[in-house]
């Protein structure tokens, strides 16, 4: 096995020093050193590229693959390069309630201009699941009132419905932040620089999940953690954290019951309660019943 990675002069003084006592003795054009560790020759080019040679070449070379990422140098790189996504007018969306066995799957899209920024940095506004929820009660309703947005909410009786082996999460997920973005942009308009998207899938497979729609909105940038660059999708997470707090405190209140959310343990305790309270067709109208809970709350497979 081959690998090839290309580092800076910061890394290539630490490889240069880590394999010190490794270096073989035969001197290569254009290289600076060649070394073998365990089962892995490493050659350093003065170009800056390495090659990691062997059964374990991967390995070896992912562990300056990280070093590279932490550098002073890269760390820069990237603030400089999310600034842009940061101080800009901006389209985002993101979604609430995938990982949760109750309470419906939410999805909004916000347009967040640069004279709002102020506004949502005092506010405290970032990514929803690093602000607790009494926060997101708060500051989400004066959000709403100062951006513009559009919000979807997929309760599980549908989710139950349109799941399947040919229509995953990921496609759920893709209509949904399609539906929300096209909305937003056809009726609100807006004078964006960027569509941003946290990245969940990559870009070619989005759009293949979205074949069969009628409308698509083109033009997004996905980004890794997004909501900690963009500010419009760090205000799609809390608008969309909010309603699923409100929708999740309403199906408690019908049911009578607290409900817990995530899907630990203490789902499976409350799901035995509500199918033994109301039957295990209940699951299907409340819960997301893909979801390896429901195989422990009715003990058997329900597929």
């Amino acid at each position: 096995m081959n690998v090839v990675i290309k580092v800076n002069d910061e890394i290539k003084e630490k490889m240069i020093e880590y394999y010190k006592d490794k270096k073989r003795d035969k001197a290569i054009p254009y290289v600076v050193f060649q070394a073998q560790d365990e089962d892995t020759v490493i050659t350093m080019y003065e170009s800056g590229k390495v090659m990691f040679q062997g059964v374990s070449a991967d390995v070896d070379a992912s562990m300056w693959g990280v070093a590279l990422e932490n550098t002073k140098e890269n760390k820069e790189k990237k603030k400089q390069k999310n600034q842009k996504y940061y101080f800009c007018n901006s389209v985002g969306s993101d979604e609430v309630g995938t990982g949760d066995y109750f309470g419906p799957i939410v999805v909004t899209a916000c347009y967040v201009s640069k004279e709002d920024i102020p506004f949502l940095e005092e506010l405290g506004t970032g990514d929803s699941k690093k602000i607790d929820d009494s926060k997101i009660l708060k500051i989400a309703p004066k959000i709403a009132k100062k951006v513009k947005y559009r919000s979807i909410i997929l309760y599980n009786q549908e989710y139950n419905e349109k799941y399947s082996r040919d229509v995953n999460i990921n496609k759920i997920k893709a209509i949904m932040h399609n539906r929300a973005l096209y909305q937003l942009i056809q009726e609100e308009k807006p004078q964006y620089d960027y569509i941003i998207v946290d990245e969940f899938a990559r870009e070619a497979r989005y759009y293949d999940y979205l074949n069969d729609q009628k409308t698509v909105q083109r033009g997004i940038t996905f980004l890794t953690k997004a909501e900690d660059i963009s500010l419009a999708v760090a205000c799609a997470s809390i608008i969309s954290r909010y309603l699923f707090l409100k929708e999740f405190d309403k199906l408690s209140d019908s049911l009578h019951i607290p409900l817990p959310k995530g899907a630990g343990k203490e789902v499976d305790t409350i799901g035995e309660e509500i199918v033994e309270k109301y039957g295990k067709d209940k699951l299907k109208e409340i819960a997301k019943v893909n979801f390896k809970n429901t195989e422990r709350i009715l003990h058997t497979m329900i597929y």
